[in-house]
């Protein structure tokens, strides 16, 4: 259940107490790096505070050595619905940088507005880019205009967060974040743009190999579980047809399922789309209706601890989401 903003407001008072108790443990207030331990508070580094896995990777990748880079949201938790803890806002009123994407995070404004740290540097990744409006589900019918722009009532916000599952846009978020860590750190300028340029290359050679795998791949519409992939359709010319919209709790209703169904059926679509972090039961049961068999297609909303013990991050599980559509749009 979410929490009110009375209740945060009670959580921040209590993590302005423990502040002033000397409360200086990081690895109390915070899931550390997804992938190794954490570090010690006492580190002179620049303490870099993220919300969920994108911008722990980002951040991690532009930082470097320079910075104790944290993630507030632990592995194999989906993000939409996720509150913060009195902990958790206490390490954001003593971050140096803290980055969040934006709308995923709609806690965010308001801890931000009381948890006050006047030298603290805050980053809205998604302000770099012009972002999708999203179609309310009773005027998004699967046999309809459902292309890009298909998404569904996001909280008080009918704007689509997912811009880091398209690499170009993924860039413009890196290259946000590079700007908060040098003017909170100018010392390293330097330093920052180096990362930045090299992990940018990598991001520019993967919006490639989407160009050029997809650019001739014979069908051009998927169906997803949920409505997260409207940027990376959009990009490379494909049409996203989402179950359910863009936040993946959301039950479709009767007369969706139904639509969605009819559409599998007129198109010959052999496999529907379903994601780590929700369950896959409603896209199982499209597929098992429709005969299709059911792929993962990954929103990289967070890692489950069997893709962390793999060691994969955000190009390996892109490429991967690449592989499978490929795949899926040959059939």
């Amino acid at each position: 259940m979410k929490k009110t903003w009375l209740q945060i407001s009670l959580l921040l008072s209590a993590s302005t107490a423990l502040l002033l108790a000397g409360c200086t443990s990081r690895e109390a207030s915070l899931n550390p790096d997804p992938g190794s331990t954490g570090t010690s508070n006492t580190s002179s580094k620049l303490k870099v505070v993220t919300t969920f896995y994108p911008m722990y990777e980002f951040s991690k990748q532009v930082a470097g050595d320079l910075a104790d880079v944290t993630a507030l949201i632990p592995p194999g938790v989906e993000p939409h619905d996720w509150e913060p803890t009195a902990k958790d806002i206490a390490a954001v009123k003593e971050a140096d940088v803290f980055v969040y994407n934006g709308i995923v995070e709609g806690w965010a404004p308001k801890v931000l507005e009381s948890a006050v740290n006047s030298k603290r540097i805050v980053v809205e990744a998604s302000q770099a880019v012009t972002l999708m409006e999203g179609t309310p589900e009773d005027e998004d019918e699967a046999d309809g205009g459902h292309g890009s722009e298909a998404g569904h009532d996001h909280g008080e916000s009918a704007l689509d967060p997912h811009v880091w599952l398209a690499p170009a846009l993924a860039q413009k978020e890196v290259a946000a974040i590079q700007q908060a860590f040098e003017q909170a750190d100018p010392a390293h300028k330097d330093t920052y743009q180096r990362n930045a340029d090299a992990y940018i290359k990598k991001l520019q050679q993967l919006d490639d190999n989407f160009q050029t795998k997809l650019k001739a791949v014979k069908r051009k519409d998927f169906i997803t579980q949920h409505s997260a992939f409207a940027y990376m359709a959009q990009a490379y010319g494909l049409t996203q047809v989402p179950i359910a919209g863009l936040s993946p709790e959301e039950e479709p209703s009767p007369e969706k399922m139904v639509g969605i169904v009819g559409f599998a059926q007129a198109h010959n679509v052999q496999t529907i789309f379903f994601e780590t972090l929700a369950d896959p039961k409603i896209a199982a049961t499209i597929a098992k209706e429709v005969g299709a068999k059911t792929a993962v297609l990954n929103p990289l909303e967070g890692l489950t601890e069997e893709e962390k013990a793999q060691g994969l991050d955000y190009i390996t599980i892109m490429t991967k989401n690449l592989e499978g559509l490929e795949k899926a749009l040959n059939e």
